[in-house]
């Protein structure tokens, strides 16, 4: 517990630190990635669920936060919250569809339902099809903070993300999150110590959908876009590959496999589609030689949990 904590003094530093010699936009991008990654990880590091269409809550969120800004000119805050709620509403309907089911069948089902709102994205009058919602304005935060301001922004960006990542670090210290691994280790064992683990399960996929969906309307704001990007089914295989090259099950790994990924599309930009070619070798080369991801491994060399 200590060396977590230390290492969250650390994370919370890099990030204020940062932008003093990284340009703001793309750590912005990271910490909404890195805050999706961790949602993600909630689900399948510590409920042992692995969803293939958690990019419908990030979309959905960034569409809502967007609408709501634009067309009805809600403030900042209003507009997170309420692409959070849309995210939240839809986690608890794919939820109660999706925990019928498990394994590879639980997997494929998201995926389905994934595909099933992209199209409705696609096809909705509201999100613009191919085009999205553009120029979404950012407003004042409270009425106050002018987020014009790249640098109030990015306080913004940063409280959102460090309340965010703490409040997962409380889930999985908390009974619920020892629960949530005893059902991942052996659900028939949990099942004849009474727990209800459907009810589990589903407000654990909940809980995933609305941080998620907090990372994508935060998104939206930023880049002051919503697109159809963020709601494909590559969205939902990018935020996988963000876990594993962290370490899955690890409270810091998705971040650093954010940090990873992101830095790589980043810079690495300019060589066009050999960028994904470059990805897939990486991550078969992580997998290989980091088997338990980078976190993974280094708390492993460490022994410690991180």
């Amino acid at each position: 517990m200590k060396h977590q904590r230390i290492a969250f003094v650390v994370m919370l530093a890099f990030f204020a630190l940062a932008p003093l010699v990284m340009y703001p936009v793309f750590l912005m991008k990271v910490m909404c990635f890195a805050l999706f990654a961790c949602a993600f990880n909630l689900l399948i590091g510590y409920g042992g669920l692995l969803s293939f269409g958690h990019a419908m809550f990030l979309g959905v969120a960034g569409y809502g936060a967007a609408y709501s800004a634009k067309a009805w000119g809600f403030a900042p805050e209003f507009a997170i919250l309420s692409g959070t709620a849309a995210a939240t509403v839809l986690g608890l309907v794919a939820g109660l569809i999706a925990i019928r089911r498990q394994g590879i069948y639980f997997a494929m089902i998201t995926l389905a339902l994934a595909q099933m709102v992209f199209f409705f994205c696609l096809q909705a009058p509201f999100t613009g099809g191919e085009d999205g919602i553009q120029a979404v304005p950012r407003g004042r935060l409270f009425g106050v903070l002018e987020l014009s301001n790249v640098w109030a922004m990015y306080a913004t960006v940063l409280a959102i993300f460090g309340g965010g990542f703490f409040l997962i670090y409380r889930v999985i210290h908390s009974p619920f999150g020892q629960v949530l691994k005893a059902i991942r280790e052996n659900e028939p064992r949990a099942i004849s110590l009474g727990y209800d683990i459907n009810r589990y399960k589903l407000l654990a996929f909940v809980l995933s959908a609305a941080l998620a969906g907090l990372a994508g309307a935060t998104k939206a704001l930023v880049f002051q876009l919503a697109s159809l990007t963020d709601v494909h089914w590559t969205m939902s295989g990018e935020v996988v590959l963000m876990t594993l090259v962290g370490g899955l099950g690890t409270v810091f790994g998705p971040v650093a496999g954010a940090l990873a990924i992101i830095s790589m599309e980043n810079y690495l930009a300019q060589l066009g589609a050999w960028v994904t070619v470059v990805q897939g070798v990486i991550f078969v080369v992580c997998v290989l030689t980091f088997r338990r991801g980078v976190i993974g491994e280094l708390a492993h060399w460490l022994k410690r949990p991180l």
